[in-house]
């Protein structure tokens, strides 16, 4: 009986099949998150049915016959991110959807951060490649840099490296970490960004002050560190990337690992260590050179389309050893090494780190939301930490050995808030917020007196952003912010010093305390500064580019323009800031001509920067302490003018070689001296040709040529007095060194090692024929000669 039940329902069971009706029907409309226009031509698939439709020009869509049930009905749009969305059908029903249809949101599922959106549309503005960045892993972010046109640095020594834009360097460079800015006293030409350059997926380089929305007051430009995209699916990824360094005999090693889930969920983990010994010139080593570094960076949270946060932390340690023989004990040694044309001191190669030395330790923390609405845009709300202690040590005797000669601790609060309009499609409106609390500690048990003093740094800062698509070719943009500052400091002077600047008639109302033979001063200083930007990017129907912009930035003096009175023990010179120095106001001019054919392409940008208040610091003498005789280096104020033009070029030749070229020139004038600018880069040019096979492994290999000028426009070397030859003697320490060529090998290969993991292997060869060379803009040159012969050899794993 039994077996004739089952028998009779399995054989009803295709009429109850055909029995359901599969007459319900699924209509909706297809419409953009931002805007709410209606999308044409969208792709509906409800998935098991396998029904696929496409919307109208109203963006409406109808899926008709469908059974009850339950299904996945997967939506897709050309340049819009696919999406797929659960749905219960239950007779009749509507159901809308939103895509996203913009570029800059897309960006943000890319995993390997190459892609990046411009920081502004009229703009000077390239980007390293992540493949450059990963080249210079066992570098610095300053090294990396100098691959762009129009970028150079300020050194001291290999391990010191500041970038320097058109020019301009110090506090007129804005370095954002991963949205954060970067607080690390920068304002010192010895002192180098903290930052891990690992832990970047792309960087680009304003060169301007365009983008308003990170600071008014970047006038040389903005180096915007991003980290690499995080996918929102279910997976796991990383890398590691070994360097051996022949110059320093030592490495480093960087690895990080990424985890995200598919409800957007990620944490991502990121460490390196450096360690270099002595660095060495072609004919001899370079004594007390140095270097160990370590960085860790942890971060996690959930970024979702609508919605999302996300909190980082950083940690970055370096000790770097200065040249010993760029320690000098007085003037007399300076001219020395001047003339004698190499170091006063040479030892056997260690691995030590002796004084002089910097021992620096920066902290940062982040915490990041924002939320996108439907029809409006996005708001962003941000908190950031950052803790920097600096020391840095001088070669003392007796009780004071090992004692740090400065010790300065940097503690910055920010809390910002920004909110971008982007529904409709022919314009945008940016609008935020910021504010900021500062406090400098300097240790006073250092034995000797502070050259920064105590200080409390309030910001504030808000800006507008806007920008108008006027026609498929034109599009244009504009901004304007405020910002103001506010310093409040205790410092000590010297009663002698305080007469000798004539502060006794300009600040007398400043004094809190007369000690007699030093007075106790409270400087508060207010600055109100404003920014702007108008610019536009023409599209020409041949293909070609032309990007304008004008650029009104104003700066205030940095604590160290302000206040700097002593000797700087790292630097070995006496530094006299000014307290009448006043804001910084630049008008930069500039413009970007770029034409890409079917086998070549090139790019002219000129540029035109007129700064009034331009504060610089140059040598103007020499005064005795109980140390001896050093120079002395002061602060002022001065009207200058900055011309320039970065060029570059690439050929095609074929589907195996390729060749690249950049020149780069800028030419800096005092106006009110009628001489030229200090510190101001040569000329030069850099020239590579690259062979590449896909076929061989995707092999590669590349040969560069460097030529940098001698820069002929350099202010007037100074006379002094020499106490060991009694009389006056030129000191030449404005001359720059000779023009020099240098060549570098490049070399690397892919290999499988099995699903998702490959093994690239690298060569590169820097100064190829261990040339001997003085860079004008390392503040070593008077001492010793640039580096020699470097051999790098990189290992990458990918997982």
């Amino acid at each position: 009986m039994k077996t004739w039940i089952f028998i009779s329902m399995f054989a009803l069971l295709p009429l109850a099949g055909f029995g359901q009706t599969c007459e319900s029907t699924l209509t909706g409309r297809v419409t953009d998150y931002h805007s709410r226009t209606p999308l044409k031509d969208a792709t509906l698939l409800l998935i098991g049915p396998n029904i696929e439709v496409n919307t109208n020009a109203k963006g409406d869509y109808s899926i008709s016959k469908i059974c009850n049930g339950s299904y996945q009905l997967e939506v897709s749009h050309p340049e819009c991110s696919t999406v797929i969305v659960d749905i219960v059908v239950s007779g009749n029903q509507n159901f809308d959807v939103t895509l996203e249809h913009h570029l800059e949101e897309l960006e943000e599922v890319n995993v390997v951060g190459q892609t990046v959106r411009d920081k502004t549309n009229s703009a000077l503005e390239e980007q390293l490649k992540l493949e450059t960045i990963e080249t210079y892993s066992a570098g610095t972010l300053g090294d990396a840099l100098k691959e762009l046109s129009g970028v150079s640095s300020i050194n001291t020594g290999a391990n010191i490296v500041k970038p320097s834009i058109h020019g301009l360097n110090g506090s007129r460079v804005l370095i954002l970490n991963d949205g954060v800015r970067m607080q690390d006293m920068e304002w010192g030409d010895e002192h180098a960004p903290n930052i891990d350059i690992n832990s970047a997926g792309a960087i680009s380089v304003v060169k301007g002050a365009a983008a308003l929305q990170y600071g008014g007051d970047a006038i040389g430009g903005t180096i915007v560190m991003e980290q690499a995209r995080i996918p929102q699916n279910d997976t796991i990824y990383g890398k590691t990337l070994i360097n051996g360094v022949s110059n320093g005999r030592g490495g480093n090693i960087t690895s990080e690992l990424t985890k995200s889930f598919g409800e957007g969920w990620f944490v991502k983990a990121q460490a390196s260590f450096k360690r270099l010994g002595d660095h060495e010139a072609p004919d001899y080593i370079l004594s007390n050179t140095g270097v160990q570094e370590i960085g860790a960076t942890i971060q996690g949270g959930r970024h979702q389309f609508t919605s999302g946060w996300d909190i980082r932390y950083s940690y970055f340690t370096s000790e770097i050893a200065i040249l010993r023989a760029s320690h000098i004990g007085n003037v007399d040694d300076l001219i020395r090494s001047i003339n004698n044309g190499q170091p006063e001191v040479i030892r056997p190669f260690t691995y030590d780190l002796q004084n002089p030395r910097q021992d620096v330790t920066h902290h940062l923390a982040k915490f990041k939301y924002y939320k996108r609405f439907e029809g409006l845009g996005k708001w962003n709300l941000q908190y950031d930490f950052q803790n920097n202690r600096r020391f840095e040590f001088d070669v003392r005797r007796g009780e004071l050995d090992g004692t740090a000669s400065i010790d300065l601790e940097l503690t910055t609060h920010t809390l910002s808030t920004d909110f971008k309009w982007d529904a409709k499609e022919d314009y945008q409106l940016h609008v935020g917020l910021m504010g900021r609390y500062q406090e400098n500690f300097p240790n006073p048990a250092t034995g000797v007196r502070r050259l920064i003093p105590d200080y409390e740094k309030f910001d504030f800062g808000v800006f507008a952003l806007g920008e108008y698509q006027l026609s498929d070719m034109l599009l244009l943009e504009a901004g304007l912010r405020y910002d103001f500052n506010r310093i409040d400091a205790q410092k000590f002077y010297q009663t002698s010093r305080w007469e000798e600047r004539g502060y006794d008639e300009d600040f007398q109302d400043l004094i809190v305390e007369d000690r007699g033979t030093s007075l106790l001063v409270n400087p508060v200083f207010n600055y109100h500064n404003i920014s702007a930007t108008i610019g536009g990017n023409f599209q020409f129907e041949s293909g070609a580019q032309l990007k304008f912009n004008y650029a009104l930035a104003q700066r205030a003096p940095n604590p160290s323009e302000l206040f700097s009175d002593g000797l700087h023990h790292s630097a070995a010179r006496i530094e006299l800031g000014d307290l009448r120095n006043e804001s910084e106001t630049s008008h930069k001019i500039s413009a970007a001509f770029s034409k890409d054919f079917d086998h070549w392409g090139f790019a002219f940008e000129p540029y035109a920067n007129w700064i009034q208040n331009f504060i610089l610091l140059e040598p103007t003498g020499v005064e005795f302490t109980i140390r001896g005789a050093f120079p002395v280096w002061e602060y002022r104020q001065t009207d200058a003018r900055l011309f320039g033009s970065d060029v570059s070029a690439y050929v095609n030749w074929s589907d195996k070689w390729k060749t690249d070229h950049q020149f780069s020139i800028v030419k800096g004038k005092d106006l009110d001296a009628n001489s030229a600018l200090i510190n101001i880069p040569a000329a030069n040019t850099r020239n590579s040709i690259n062979y590449s096979v896909p076929e061989w492994k995707n092999f590669q290999v590349s040969l560069e040529s460097q030529y940098v000028f001698r820069q002929n426009e350099v202010p007037d070397n100074i006379t002094v007095f020499s106490p060991e030859q009694q009389q006056d003697v030129l000191l030449e320490i404005n001359t720059a060194p000779d023009a020099y060529h240098l060549l570098g090998l490049h070399t690397q290969m892919e290999f499988p090692l099995g699903k998702n993991k490959t093994l690239t292997t690298s060569l590169a060869i820097n100064n190829l024929l261990d040339t001997n060379y003085r860079e004008y803009l390392n503040r070593q040159r008077f001492f010793a000669d640039d580096l020699g012969r470097n051999i790098l050899l990189q290992l990458k794993f990918n997982y």
